[in-house]
């Protein structure tokens, strides 16, 4: 992984932060947008704004449900630095609303964690400095030592289980199918948010 260390990126991050949005603000804006029948990005096509509702009922869902273990609460309650998770997505994106819910309950544990969010598609600059494998690959979490001022590690855009699915799916098939695309979601509805979890506590590194 490249850590993002020169003015000019720090710069795109700081300007980024001006209009990040908190949790409790993103979530109000998609409940905005599914009743106004729309959709965030630059296109806003009727498939985008079916997959906004859809994830304004995941979303909603696992804002209700999640359950994060004792031992899990205090590993995260143990994180004693100070740290900004500034994450690019979109109201479509599927992996989004299955992960940004946990993030957004970790962060709440410990107040020297501060969850922004921004839409990839505003921030097109931001997202080129963050691509996997070449792609603007969303959710991307950017975690910002606030001290330092410095990208110190990222997560995404999918948990490590999930993307060991996508990437052997590739392997074999060369695309994501329809029926892969509804297996992942089912995998998500199974794992309960375990995998994203831990993989954000090894983020914290506690």
């Amino acid at each position: 992984m490249e850590l993002v260390k020169t003015y000019s990126s720090k710069n795109i991050i700081s300007e980024s932060l001006k209009t990040a949005l908190t949790y409790k603000e993103y979530t109000q804006l998609i409940n905005d947008l599914v009743a106004i029948e729309a959709s965030s990005g630059i296109n806003a096509t009727p498939d985008l704004v079916a997959y906004t509702k859809l994830n304004q009922k995941r979303m909603a869902r696992w804002d209700k449900t999640v359950k994060i273990s004792e031992d899990i609460q205090q590993r995260i309650n143990a994180f004693n630095g100070k740290v900004t998770w500034l994450v690019l997505t979109e109201s479509w994106c599927g992996d989004a609303a299955h992960v940004l819910p946990f993030m957004n309950k970790i962060a709440e544990l410990n107040p020297n964690i501060n969850l922004q969010l921004v839409f990839r598609d505003e921030h097109p600059e931001l997202m080129d400095q963050f691509l996997t494998n070449g792609a603007k690959s969303i959710p991307k979490l950017i975690m910002i030592d606030n001290l330092k001022n410095e990208v110190v590690n990222t997560f995404g855009p999918r948990p490590t289980i999930a993307t060991e699915m996508v990437e052997n799916f590739k392997a074999t098939h060369g695309k994501l199918t329809d029926e892969f695309k509804a297996e992942l979601q089912a995998w998500y509805n199974r794992d309960k948010g375990e995998n994203t979890i831990a993989d954000l506590i090894d983020l914290l590194g506690v």
